[in-house]
């Protein structure tokens, strides 16, 4: 997937967006917390629990497993990153001040995770839902498949 923008600034975003929404909410946005979502944004993969632990261990820090998994669930119901349940790791969420449905499209080539969001397909889960009277609490789409830059390198072999 290709990904032609200012990664800095796309990171200075989420983090401000991130502030501004846990100011908002009274939700304490820690330096712990806030270091996390930055290591999730640095690329468009997928980031595991213990590789964040590793990179913060790196850094000097000594935070332990319990610690990064507070911090994961405090960022992911604050709605700032998802979890990515078939890789069982987080990417952060490009829109993170509204309620919305995700899909992901994964690479199983270069790794990267792409959210979109289908009107289309929600309003089909929904309608498919409502007919068995069945009330969704939570929805992760994920669609593992090869990215277009990913195809174009194999065409090009």
């Amino acid at each position: 997937m290709v990904h032609s923008h200012d990664h800095d600034a796309c990171i200075d975003n989420a983090v401000e967006e991130a502030a501004r929404l846990c100011a908002e909410r009274g939700s304490r946005f820690t330096d712990l917390r806030r270091r996390i979502l930055i290591m999730i944004w640095q690329g468009h993969k997928a980031v595991k629990a213990y590789d964040l632990l590793d990179q913060l261990a790196n850094e000097g820090g000594s935070a332990k497993p319990p610690t990064v998994y507070r911090a994961l669930d405090f960022l992911m119901d604050e709605g700032l990153v998802h979890k990515i349940e078939s890789l069982n790791a987080y990417i952060g969420c490009p829109h993170p001040g509204g309620d919305h449905v995700s899909q992901f499209l994964i690479c199983d080539v270069c790794e990267t995770v792409d959210e979109v969001t289908s009107a289309g397909l929600n309003k089909a889960v929904a309608k498919a839902s409502a007919e068995k009277s069945f009330s969704i609490k939570r929805q992760t789409l994920e669609l593992h498949g090869v990215c277009a830059a990913c195809s174009k390198k194999k065409q090009a072999a």
